[in-house]
């Protein structure tokens, strides 16, 4: 188990070295477009960080947000109004919708419904922020306000893509915090990505691909190309139409950023091409473990030899349903080990008296105490993340989005199991669990990754906050963009240059052809004039 003092030596003067060693922007002034929910609790930490290090963070947010708040200690904010009906409980009812159907066994028609919900919630995510960003440009007073301030960057989750529209508004630098842009994983909008060996986001399949996978996951990044193209691309060009002018979009906005902050690194992803502007600071938003409170100390250590189980699934699943919750609270009763479940419904009624719920956790505390055995989790990326830096493996019970995608990370390198949850029963759910508990590989594999992890000459939130401040002293990073997304498709498959090479071959074949019948013309035209 890592400690507060885990961060070898040698990294940390390293990390200290480099820090001193860069010239500080003093005083930067940044502002900030966050994409709301589990998004802010990523970028509330960069903006943390960035208020430590003495810089000025302006926040817009929605009169609606949920997490987001109007006044703190770290930023100033700028409250635009927004679409009531966009809320958390709109959130809710559609994943409660979306939950339902993954656990129960659906038709084809079903699935097919569900699809177009889906289609339907994010093309009205994006309406809504679009709105959002016509009712500031229409603001006249508000826009000058902030060209008059004259930040040094914006700061923006391009997973809704309201901050790229302001900063290329306001023709300023743009850093991207980010896995997700519009129209999926990002690196796909960025890097050269060859179906044949990386997965599309959705597909569930790893880096070694069968040739009917392979044939899949064409058919996954085709739905993709439609879902940008038809249910997202007609909101923000409407946008980019009207205060921009024609030749701009969204797609090409976002790959113009100047730096992608990529929230994974290659301890967690599949090896892939990348670009020089892609910093990985994957784990950014871990840290050492704090002391926990009297009680759930006292809780933890009644445990003994057995350890404790950790049980979350995130912010956006408060509970499961309750016959699910039964058949896993009666798993759970089995158990020598002590569990800790975040669980907000009704109480399961086999609860045994080995089972702590709460409300709410302190899910990278209690990672990181020495008690803690395993993490039942849902596979968001935090969870996932924090779950490697504190070498705990996990027991996934994928409900939603890419969490599937993320558990396989971990499944193919030894470290997690996942068990979806429509198979979620009394026994399977022990067994599993008890896999994970028993079979050392586990454990052994998580700590490796978490080795890899913490085997870095510079905290990932340090280069993180390092390549910012980059951004700001040199008003930009136009050197390391690649030129290939100002190419049209024809030009980046290199199309032109595949037709060019075969309209000179057909000329040569027609030239030599007709040569042949020439000299043969002559050759019969000379044995005539002799025969006669």
């Amino acid at each position: 188990m890592q400690t507060c003092g885990s961060w070898k030596t040698l990294p940390t003067l390293i990390s200290l070295l480099i820090i001193i060693s860069v010239p500080f922007s003093d005083g930067g002034k940044i502002l900030v477009f966050p994409v709301d929910g589990s998004h802010w609790v990523n970028m509330n930490i960069l903006i943390e960080e960035m208020h430590s290090r003495g810089h000025n963070i302006t926040v817009i947010r929605g009169e609606g947000s949920w997490y987001i708040k109007e006044n703190s200690l770290y930023y100033t904010s700028i409250t635009i109004p927004e679409n009531k009906d966009m809320d958390n409980k709109f959130f809710h009812s559609f994943l409660v919708k979306y939950l339902e159907v993954q656990i129960k066994e659906s038709s084809l028609l079903t699935f097919l419904t569900l699809k177009r919900d889906f289609l339907a919630m994010i093309s009205e995510v994006h309406r809504a922020i679009c709105k959002m960003v016509t009712t500031m440009f229409e603001n006249k007073q508000l826009m000058q306000r902030l060209q008059d301030t004259q930040y040094d960057l914006v700061l923006t989750d391009p997973a809704i893509a309201g901050g790229v529209l302001l900063a290329h508004y306001l023709k300023l630098p743009l850093v991207l915090n980010v896995r997700w842009i519009t129209s999926g994983e990002g690196h796909f909008a960025l890097a050269p990505s060859p179906l044949s060996y990386i997965p599309v986001p959705g597909s569930r399949f790893s880096d070694q691909m069968n040739v009917i996978e392979r044939v899949k996951n064409f058919l996954y990044y085709a739905i993709i190309l439609y879902e940008q193209t038809f249910v997202v691309d007609p909101h923000y060009r409407a946008v980019c139409d009207h205060y921009f002018g024609p030749g701009i979009d969204i797609y090409s906005l976002i790959q113009s950023a100047d730096i992608w902050l990529m929230r994974v690194d290659f301890v967690f992803e599949f090896p892939r091409p990348t670009m020089p502007n892609v910093v990985y600071m994957g784990g950014f938003q871990c840290k050492p473990a704090k002391p926990l409170s009297p009680d759930l100390e006292e809780f933890m250590q009644s445990s003994g030899k057995h350890g404790v189980i950790i049980m979350s699934l995130g912010t956006l699943v408060n509970s499961l349903p309750i016959d699910i919750a039964n058949e896993i609270a009666s798993a759970f009763a089995q158990l020598p080990q002590k569990v800790i479940w975040r669980h907000q419904g009704n109480r399961p009624a086999n609860l045994g008296n080995n089972t702590l719920l709460v409300n709410w956790m302190s899910q990278n505390d209690l990672l990181g105490h020495p008690k803690t055995r395993v993490f039942v989790a849902h596979g968001g990326t935090n969870g996932v993340q924090e779950a490697i830096y504190h070498g705990i493996p996990v027991l996934g019970l994928p409900l939603l989005f890419d969490q599937y995608d993320n558990l396989l990370r971990l499944k193919g390198k030894g470290a997690a199991k996942i068990l979806e949850i429509n198979k979620v029963k009394s026994n399977t759910f022990l067994q599993a669990l008890l896999e994970v508990l028993n079979d050392p590989s586990y454990q052994m594999n998580m700590k490796k990754l978490s080795s890899l992890h913490w085997d870095q000459p510079i905290r990932p939130l340090d280069n993180a906050a390092f390549w910012i401040e980059y951004v700001i002293r040199h008003k930009g990073a136009a050197h390391l963009h690649s030129e290939s997304y100002k190419m049209p498709w024809y030009t980046y498959h290199s199309v032109d240059v595949i037709m060019f090479l075969l309209a000179a071959v057909f000329v040569f074949i027609m030239i030599t052809i007709a040569v042949i019948k020439f000299i043969c013309h002559r050759i019969y035209y000379r044995r005539k004039l002799k025969s006669e």
